[in-house]
């Protein structure tokens, strides 16, 4: 099976893993019973803060995240030319019903998060082998007091298996870091509660982070899930903050680098 293949298939028939990993933001639509009971065991997780509270930190055995490159030439302006891009994808949408109006859907839209993910599929699968910075796989939004939402950024994707040189030709590495999620064990039947609170076994907040230990356990295995990921903020003034992965005010991706930077997974 490809992983391409392995990916939709991942999101089609497991979607409960992409609700116990909903920080990550990237997702497909789910239909199976598996994915109601993801979305159930989310808000579970949610609730009891291990995700909006706590940044993605915690997560430092289920992330990979690209080494930042030495720049070469070209590489700023190459990075510049795509936050223009994206400003000018996510202009129409600062009013999130157009969003919503033109096919972008929110993920997790009861649950309380730093931000919220409007996905639209159709973006998601076309990133599998083409990149447009016209048309990023999700803007980002973050909640306002009144129950709307404010547009704060978009997020790019691509396939699982993508290696980091074309990542690189897509988003310089010398200025993005993009990432993925990794080592997600899937709980057996009756063992649901073991994804949540300080001492999670399964999924991406579990203790669990290889094969021989997720059998052990009886569980299965992932190696990765969803596919590559990077978030890019046009609005903000400070360059550093445009590309930014690191813990903020701003709700952004929420990710230490002191506990992850070019950490791999197998």
């Amino acid at each position: 099976m490809s992983s391409r293949s392995f990916n939709f298939r991942f999101f089609s028939s497991c979607g409960f893993a992409a609700a116990v990993g909903m920080a990550v933001g990237f997702f497909l639509t789910a239909s199976s019973a598996q994915a109601e009971d993801g979305l159930q065991a989310g808000q579970q997780n949610m609730a009891s803060g291990n995700i909006s509270g706590g940044g993605m930190a915690h997560m430092s055995g289920h992330m990979y995240m690209t080494t930042l490159r030495t720049p070469n030439a070209g590489d700023q302006q190459k990075a510049d030319a795509i936050v223009a891009a994206a400003k000018e994808a996510m202009e129409p949408y600062r009013d999130y019903r157009k969003a919503l109006a033109d096919g972008y859907e929110i993920f997790l839209q009861n649950i309380p998060q730093p931000q919220y993910h409007f996905t639209k599929t159709e973006y998601a699968r076309a990133a599998w082998t083409h990149f447009d910075p016209l048309k990023p796989t999700s803007l980002l939004y973050k909640k306002t007091a009144d129950s709307g939402y404010t547009l704060v950024g978009a997020m790019y994707t691509d396939r699982v298996d993508a290696n980091e040189d074309e990542l690189n030709d897509r988003i310089p590495l010398s200025i993005a870091r993009w990432h993925q999620h990794t080592n997600f064990c899937k709980a057996p039947a009756g063992q649901k509660a073991a994804y949540f609170g300080p001492d999670a076994k399964f999924g991406l907040l579990g203790s669990i982070t290889t094969r021989e230990s997720c059998e052990a356990e009886g569980g299965v295995f992932f190696p990765h899930i969803f596919g590559w990921m990077v978030h890019v903020y046009p609005y903000e003034s400070d360059p550093k903050r445009i590309w930014s992965t690191d813990d903020d005010d701003q709700g952004h991706d929420n990710m230490d680098h002191s506990m992850m930077p070019g950490m791999k997974m197998n």
